[in-house]
This record gives structure tokens, sequence and C-alpha cells, in this order.
């Protein structure tokens, strides 16, 4: 029998899922990043009436850099070393940076834009004017 006119195969064919596009790890670490810092926006606007909210966003924004520092830190990563090292100084800011937020002492306000213009760069969109 020819498949094409065999109806339950092309009822399968019909309705079935299309393959999702093959994603960039660029792709995949913006969208990574723009979910970690919403939460984080979100939270930090809710710190009051749920402060562990505010702090399970912040721990999953310091987990995503810190997973980025580990792979900006392995021999295999490709990126040229003068990006590495300032990714990495950007993970040991935004561990310092948590710890203040956590106290007090500051806001949340600069990593988000750390992050904001992370997610530029691997747009392509360069630095802000």
């Amino acid at each position: 029998m020819n498949a094409h006119t065999n109806p339950a195969y092309s009822a399968t064919r019909a309705y079935a899922r299309p393959e999702a596009p093959a994603r960039t790890p660029r792709a995949v670490e913006y969208d990574l990043l723009a979910r970690v810092t919403g939460r984080l926006t979100v939270a930090a606007a809710q710190r009051d009436s749920d402060h562990p909210g505010f702090v399970r966003a912040l721990n999953d924004n310091l987990s995503l850099w810190s997973t980025l520092a580990a792979d900006v830190a392995g021999d295999g990563n490709q990126l040229p070393a003068l990006l590495r090292a300032r990714l990495f100084w950007l993970y040991e800011f935004t561990a310092q940076h948590s710890r203040a937020v956590l106290d007090g002492t500051a806001g949340v306000e600069v990593l988000v834009d750390i992050n904001t213009a992370v997610m530029r760069g691997l747009r392509g969109e360069g630095a802000a004017p």
C-alpha cells in the first residue's frame, strides 16, 4: 500500500509537531539570562511580601553566573581570553554584590543591568550608546 494513500499515515503527518530548529549556545544562554533576570526583577518588586521568593531568585541568578564562570574558566572554552576574564570577573562581582543585597546594603538593579548588558552582547548589539 502506498504510504501517501494510507489515512492513518496522512493524519499522523498532518498533526505531527514540526521538528524544533537546533538552538545555538548563544540563544540558550540568552534565554536563561532573560528568564533569570525577569524572575529577579519581579521578585525584587515583591521582596517585602515574598522574601523567600526574592532570595530564591537572587540565588538562581548567582547559580547561573557560577555555571557561566565554570564554563569560561574551562580549557575547552573558545571565547577570546580577554572576554573570558571579563565574564569571570562579572561572576565574582555578582557573587560579592549578591551578598550585599542579602545584607540589605545594596540593591539588585546593578545585577539586572549586568544581565541585560550580557544579553545585548549575546544578541550582537554591543554596548549601549
